[in-house]
């Protein structure tokens, strides 16, 4: 997902990462703004892993009803390749 389509849909996702991560604030939901290296760098801050294991946490998240993150960036980007 590149980062215009994660920050269109952050509003919907946003609800979802506080579940999945829920060290992180308001405030970091509000300042990551659908930026994905910014929601990398707050679970990495908040939680004290390593980036790799926030990115792989990231990479592994179950959004409801739109599968993990890299299921969804596989079809938007095969949705993307229909289109053109």
């Amino acid at each position: 997902m590149n980062a215009d389509e994660l920050r269109g849909k952050w509003n919907q996702f946003k609800g979802s990462a506080k579940q999945k991560w829920a060290k992180l604030t308001d405030d970091d939901l509000m300042a990551i703004d659908g930026q994905r290296d910014r929601l990398i760098g707050k679970i990495q801050e908040r939680y004290g892993i390593a980036r790799e294991e926030a990115e792989r946490q990231l990479n592994e998240w179950k959004v409801p009803a739109h599968g993990t993150h890299e299921e969804v960036v596989r079809h938007e980007e095969t949705t993307k390749r229909k289109i053109s």
